[in-house]
């Protein structure tokens, strides 16, 4: 059986208890990956900041900072007219997260042997020398990637799963 461990950041029933307003800044990392998260406060965001809590969400640098922002001025005397959403892409990624996902996914697809549901066995082999070194990705229990790595066997999961299912 395969479980995926989660974490939340939200404590629901909390914040059904005290409702507070947040705030939303786009930040940016020195590898110029930029995201938006919320904040309390400005004064929390300096909090976290200074205590390196805060991270990029791509790359997980902790040295980030406020991207510029533009705030949405009305030059006319009438109230702005709503402005029609744009259609999103459904192809493409959503997010710089997404985007790092996708591409990894394309190099390791394109760098490494599916071997399926053999990944035990077949990396099993490979470390014992007995099948041609090359790099292999498929799926694994969660007790078989465990002895894997107990016998020093170097695998690691990937956050994604097969598109396809042959060998």
């Amino acid at each position: 059986m395969s479980r995926q461990t989660c974490l939340s950041l939200n404590n629901r029933s909390q914040n059904r208890r005290h409702h507070t307003e947040m705030i939303q800044f786009t930040l940016k990392c020195t590898n110029d990956h930029r995201f938006d998260s919320w904040f309390q406060s400005g004064s929390a965001f300096e909090k976290l900041h200074k205590a390196g809590m805060v991270s990029c969400a791509v790359c997980g640098s902790t040295d980030v900072s406020k991207a510029m922002m533009s705030p949405r001025v009305s030059t006319a005397d009438k109230p702005d007219a709503p402005v029609p959403a744009p259609k999103p892409n459904l192809t493409a990624p959503a997010s710089p997260a997404e985007q790092a996902l996708a591409e990894m996914r394309k190099y390791v697809e394109k760098n490494s042997d599916y071997v399926g549901k053999d990944f035990a066995t077949e990396a099993r082999a490979i470390h014992d020398g007995s099948a041609p070194e090359r790099a292999i990705w498929g799926e694994a229990k969660g007790e078989d990637a465990k002895k894997l790595i107990e016998d020093g066997v170097p695998v690691a999961p990937l956050p994604f799963t097969p598109t396809r299912k042959s060998n």
